[in-house]
């Protein structure tokens, strides 16, 4: 451990000059672009194939203190503080206790603390440093979230908000099909399988605010653009398009929420973002409902094209650069201007990384999701589980509008905007789902890693137990009730009972990617959202003939059965 750590508190602990006197320096090892052989040489070392630290203490620790020189538990207690914030509240009392740290602690301590020995490292001033994202306000904070929150929503009201102007689009551009119908409504999901590929990657090397906004203005000008579309192939393509700037949020939020957030409050942070996705597919077609009923279909677009915009303005004033490694460069480049000292570098530097072309690092950096998906199992495995969850809520939002608009006995008979109305059901499952998993989330957390002394990413996974149970649950509800043509409540209430089950599942498999891939969580939760797009592609496109051979109860059983396939033994190879 540095001597730096050691004498931030020899102040508040006497013991501690016992440590500063013993302590022996390390040079530190910074994380480079190589993150995969580093990642997968951590989990070669771990117990649980999750990416996290193993605790076993003579595999890969070094003693803190000389030989013979015993740490008191006063001094651990002291490090156990120092230790917690260094390393977003993730420490083991056991190995604390003992007097020894883990390497990758001595690597994040190096990472955030000074190195009174090179006087040429540009890191934070000490755990306090109010330039250190994790350290700023709250108000500041909440803030970024807020607006990444807005972000990642606009754009998920978009893609649905044409679900109800299907059939007038298709009316007017004579497309007569409903599958070629659907390849309207979902060509923008297929984006989404594309975009955070590229987007997260760019985050990790351009910073987030400025790759966030650059494809926010992409997004709000060819979303603009399909509301003046006057062909078939325009409207596909510009919707494929804006498609394509509006799943930048969904690759680098996550991102932002790691940069942001320690481990034990990053839970409500993701619980707000990750409710944005899948809220904003229920909110749309209710005014996409409205407006197609009253205005023209082409108002869908334009009036997400005004909030879009509002949204954008905002950032401009709110949104403010999270990525450490950006925010340190510009430390050295600014202090290299004011001292002339080019020998400047910070932890993220190395001799390596700088003698390599912006191809190379360009390369690297977008090959890192694909090899994220190929390599790791606990994004292959969460990666499946959100593919089933997002493409069924597509699904649904698919068969809303032939459910409850078209005339008995094939449905219930609503108008477009009353019909509209139903995917209130989705949004209220979403909100409830939301708030109740939150705090519950970083209240297990915390116990969990009471009980066990260290923090890891499993301690999400309890959570997706109920989750996993409400999703088949809601299916069975909803494809029963609209096969009987009971009252329009019943599948309302099967589509709210899988709404919680799916936002539960979701934030908790997200927030495990996050804590897994700290750094690069961009690139994590973009190799995860391949999939899940995919699935938002394709289950729209076979909706109108599964339920035409399967009818809603077998067509709807079909996929609860299937989920808890998928969905139940989760739990149990994620927590393994």
């Amino acid at each position: 451990m540095k001597d730096l750590l050691a004498g931030k508190e020899a102040g508040a602990e006497n013991g501690l000059a016992d440590v500063e006197a013993n302590a022996g320096m390390r040079e530190s090892q910074i994380h480079d672009d190589n993150d995969l052989e580093k990642c997968d040489s951590r989990e070669s070392k771990s117990d649980s194939n999750t990416g996290s630290e193993t605790t076993d203490s003579s595999a890969r620790r070094e003693p803190l203190d000389a030989p013979g020189q015993p740490v008191s538990r006063t001094v651990s207690r002291a490090l156990s503080r120092t230790i917690s914030e260094i390393r977003d509240g993730i420490e083991s009392r056991r190995d604390l206790e003992d007097g020894e740290l883990t390497e990758e602690e001595e690597n994040t301590a190096a990472a955030t603390e000074p190195d009174t020995s090179d006087p040429n490292l540009v890191t934070w001033k000490g755990p306090d440093d109010p330039e250190n994202p994790k350290n700023w306000p709250f108000p500041k904070k909440w803030g970024v979230v807020f607006i990444v929150s807005m972000f990642t929503f606009v754009s998920p009201v978009s893609s649905s908000m044409v679900a109800p102007s299907l059939s007038a689009i298709g009316a007017e551009f004579g497309i007569t099909e409903g599958f070629q119908q659907n390849i309207v409504l979902s060509v923008f999901v297929l984006a989404y399988a594309i975009g955070p590929l590229v987007w997260g990657p760019l985050a990790e090397i351009y910073g987030r605010v400025s790759v966030l906004q650059y494809s926010n203005l992409g997004f709000l000008a060819f979303t603009l653009g399909c509301g003046f579309s006057r062909t078939k192939g325009q409207i596909i393509a510009f919707r494929f398009l804006s498609g394509l700037g509006g799943s930048a949020s969904l690759a680098i939020g996550g991102g932002v929420l790691s940069d942001l957030f320690v481990a034990e409050q990053r839970g409500r942070a993701i619980s707000i973002y990750s409710l944005a996705p899948l809220l904003g597919p229920a909110v749309g077609p209710i005014a996409g409902a409205f407006i197609t009923e009253n205005t023209t279909w082409r108002w869908a677009f334009w009036a997400t094209s005004i909030a879009d915009a509002v949204i954008q303005g905002a950032g401009l004033f709110f949104l403010r650069e999270t990525y450490a490694p950006l925010l340190l460069n510009r430390k050295r480049q600014r202090l290299i201007a004011e001292t002339g000292n080019s020998a400047l570098r910070t932890p993220y530097d190395d001799a390596k990384t700088d003698s390599r072309s912006l191809v190379t690092i360009l390369s690297t950096a977008m090959t890192r999701p694909f090899r994220l998906l190929a390599t790791q199992i606990i994004v292959q495995c969460i990666a499946l589980y959100m593919m089933y969850i997002y493409g069924l809520m597509y699904l649904l939002l698919a068969s809303f509008p032939s459910l409850f608009t078209s005339p008995p006995p094939a449905g219930y008979g609503m108008s477009i905007g009353i019909g509209g109305l139903n995917y209130i059901s989705l949004g209220l499952g979403f909100f409830v789902g939301a708030q109740t998993s939150a705090p519950l989330q970083d209240r297990i957390y915390a116990a969990l890693k009471r009980r066990y002394g260290v923090g890891k990413p499993e301690y999400r996974v309890p959570m997706i137990i109920p989750g996993s149970i409400f999703v088949p649950f809601g299916l069975f509800i909803y494809g029963w009730t609209a096969e009987f043509k009971t009252h329009w409540i019943g599948p309302n209430i099967g589509a709210f009972v899988f709404a919680v089950g799916a936002i539960i599942c979701f934030q908790s498999l997200q927030a495990f990617v996050v804590d897994s891939y700290q750094r690069y969580a961009a690139s994590a939760v973009g190799a995860a959202t391949v999939l899940r797009s995919l699935a938002g592609f394709g289950f729209p496109l076979f909706a109108p003939s599964m339920y035409n051979r399967l009818g809603y109860g077998w067509g709807n059983s079909l996929m609860a059965f299937l989920g808890i396939a998928i969905g139940w033994p989760s739990p149990i190879l994620l927590w393994k």
